[in-house]
């Protein structure tokens, strides 16, 4: 691992840092520390897929003052030459789908750069992703027990949901664009790491779920289909906004779940 910069804020400090893929180079990660000693918990973050790691930093600082040490990495397809992986081989749905489990793999190498850190206890160990994330979250939770809870906020089901069955205008366009056939090929290769082969293992790992009421990329059915896969223990919790949930009690849940799943210090979040 090697740090390039940082910066102080109240509550502790922001790294901007790389540790090394078992794929293969630099996975660039952002890793927010707590002041003091510990020891901490420690919650590893999966971005949405068109983000970038800075999405959950202002998230981040608000659990670095209830006493927890965050990672937030990047993905294959956000890094720079010669690392960069693209996800948009839709004739070619095997590049896409190694280069996601790509993603997973680096996540989990995140998993083990956290626990190899003195100042954390491994039992208070958290995993929080927001759609694309929460795909690579359902596969870690299902085949790696080191969490001790996961958030999945805004995931779909399945690969076809999205490509084969959205109503959005922008996606339905794309596949009138698209070669006869061509998606349903993809989203059968995709579908081979879709979320519902996973979500119904994450036991004994309590889930908290969170979906949007007027998510704009699949529909509800997609929806239902996930929470009915997952296993249990789970708490299932809808908010009236899109696909971002940029609703402020979704926050909210997030943290009032951690305090209770992680032991996180519950202080005020504003």
């Amino acid at each position: 691992m090697s740090k390039t910069k940082f910066e102080e804020f109240p509550d502790g400090s922001l790294h901007d840092l790389t540790y090394t893929s078992p794929k293969g180079g630099p996975v660039n990660a952002y890793l927010v520390v707590p002041k003091g000693k510990g020891p901490f918990a420690a919650i590893l973050f999966g971005h949405w897929g068109n983000g970038t790691r800075a999405e959950f930093i202002p998230e981040a600082k608000i659990y670095a003052k209830a006493g927890a040490v965050s990672l937030m990495p990047d993905y294959p397809w956000d890094r720079p030459q010669p690392w960069y992986r693209s996800v948009d081989h839709y004739d070619k749905p095997e590049v896409d789908r190694d280069n996601e489990i790509h993603a997973v793999i680096d996540l989990r190498r995140g998993i083990d750069l956290l626990l190899a850190r003195s100042d954390i206890e491994p039992a208070r160990l958290a995993y929080i992703g927001h759609s694309y994330g929460t795909q690579w979250g359902s596969i870690l939770t299902a085949v790696d027990k080191r969490m001790k809870t996961s958030v999945l906020m805004a995931g779909v089901a399945e690969s076809g949901d999205v490509y084969l069955r959205t109503s959005d205008p922008g996606l339905t366009d794309f596949r009138k664009t698209r070669p006869a056939g061509q998606l349903e090929k993809y989203c059968e290769v995709l579908g081979q790491i879709d979320a519902v082969h996973f979500a119904g293992h994450a036991a004994p790992i309590p889930l908290l779920l969170q979906f949007a009421n007027y998510e704009q990329y699949f529909d509800k059915t997609s929806q239902q289909h996930y929470v009915n896969t997952a296993s249990e223990p789970k708490k299932v919790l809808y908010y009236d906004t899109g696909h971002d949930l940029n609703d402020f009690q979704a926050l909210e849940d997030r943290y009032n779940w951690l305090v209770d799943q992680i032991k996180l210090r519950r202080e005020p979040i504003l």
